[in-house]
């Protein structure tokens, strides 16, 4: 059986921006992908209705998960109320013990939107109830004793909610796969009238390049790099176990962080 790894973002389009590369570079050497938003991403147009959108953006969402062979796992809130709460999280939960991914890529704790952290902070509570059997996931779900490792994408804008830049621990090479990546992020056709009308990006395909060139440049090594910090070891796998690192040993490059592999 392969090993697996799953990718969860807030919003339909996150994934794309900050963890595709990886993801893409992940299924070359073999590892099945997951791909999940919480939130459906009902607030995201100028022009139409919650429901109305939010179905398009399913829809995308879909597209893209598709694109690079993943197994997509449907939403479970409208946007702005993904909230710290025990339903959430038992819901979250219930997927992380169906799944039982070895790397586990989730948003950064410090980013300028509430609906990223809070994405992470649940993300990180589900993951490490999935070996606790009297924990109750929903849907009912058996506890799992899997190894796991969780990796924090760099936020949007590569800073805190305070401005202070934010450094990863590894750098993942995705120059090979860029091309993929603005192909994947245009799976979400719906997204660029968004931004551009409420967030003054122009053009969001050249905002997640020129993001992804932000951190090659941090790397000092690649041209266009994704950034990843690891989650503390405890309640999750060994203090040495960095899966990413050894998946992708000829396409990553250590940072701060000294452990791992």
């Amino acid at each position: 059986m392969s090993k697996k790894a799953l990718a969860v973002g807030a919003h339909p389009d996150d994934i794309e921006f900050t963890m595709s590369g990886t993801l893409m570079l992940l299924s070359e050497v073999g590892y099945e992908l997951h791909y999940m938003s919480v939130a459906n991403g009902s607030c995201g147009s100028v022009t139409l209705g919650p429901a109305e959108i939010a179905a398009v953006r399913t829809n995308e969402s879909q597209e893209a998960a598709r694109y690079i062979g993943a197994v997509y796992h449907p939403p479970l809130c409208w946007d702005l109320e993904i909230l710290y709460e025990q339903s959430l999280i038992r819901k979250l939960c219930a997927i992380v013990r169906r799944v039982q991914p070895e790397i586990l890529l989730i948003p950064s704790p410090q980013d300028y939107m509430e609906d990223h952290t809070t994405t992470s902070r649940l993300m990180v509570t589900a993951a490490f109830c999935r070996n606790i059997p009297n924990y109750a996931a929903d849907p009912p779900t058996p506890a799992v004793n899997n190894e796991m490792a969780v990796y924090h994408a760099m936020p949007m804008g590569l800073c805190d909610q305070l401005r202070n830049p934010i450094v990863p621990d590894s750098y993942v090479d995705v120059a090979s796969v860029i091309d993929r990546k603005r192909e994947m992020l245009a799976c979400h056709k719906s997204q660029k009238e968004w931004l551009d009308e409420t967030q003054g990006h122009d053009n969001y395909l050249n905002l997640m390049q020129q993001m992804a060139a932000e951190v090659g440049k941090l790397s000092g090594r690649f041209e266009f790099a994704e950034g990843w910090r690891i989650h503390s070891h405890l309640g999750f796998g060994s203090p040495n176990f960095d899966p990413l690192a050894a998946a992708l040993s000829d396409r990553l490059m250590k940072g701060q962080w000294k452990g791992g592999a």
